[in-house]
């Protein structure tokens, strides 16, 4: 005999496990995206995670450096306005998607991820602020 699955059983287990997943940042797929995005959010709140010898040669207007490496890094993401969009960036994009998961984990909803990283940004042509 051959069973047929129950269509409501079914999806009863799809929105379970929709909605089981958290939340992780959500991944911008291009500095132009993240650059339109920040123009049009005035509140939005720009975090630098690269080292102050990176942030030396250059960084985008506006951004607050929090060193990923240092040992305040959790705490000083902490003490940002979860109301308010987070936007990451670091060199290449590795830290960043770190910090991003780590932003969703302490329950910020709305965290941007700048794809690439700050290479990224220069190689789309954007300027940097020194």
């Amino acid at each position: 005999m051959k069973h047929t699955p129950n269509i409501l059983v079914v999806l009863v287990l799809l929105i379970g496990i929709n909605c089981s997943q958290k939340a992780v940042g959500q991944k911008l797929d291009s500095p132009k995206a993240f650059k339109a995005f920040l123009e049009n959010n005035s509140n939005a709140q720009l975090i630098d995670i690269r080292t102050e010898e990176e942030v030396e040669r250059g960084k985008i207007e506006g951004s607050v450096n929090f060193d990923f490496y240092k040992e305040d890094f959790q705490n000083r993401m902490q003490s940002l306005d979860k109301t308010r969009p987070v936007m990451v960036y670091c060199a290449a994009g590795g830290r960043s998607a770190k910090a991003a998961k780590m932003l969703s984990d302490m329950g910020f909803l709305d965290v941007h991820d700048l794809d690439g990283g700050i290479n990224a940004w220069v190689n789309a042509g954007f300027p940097l602020k020194n």
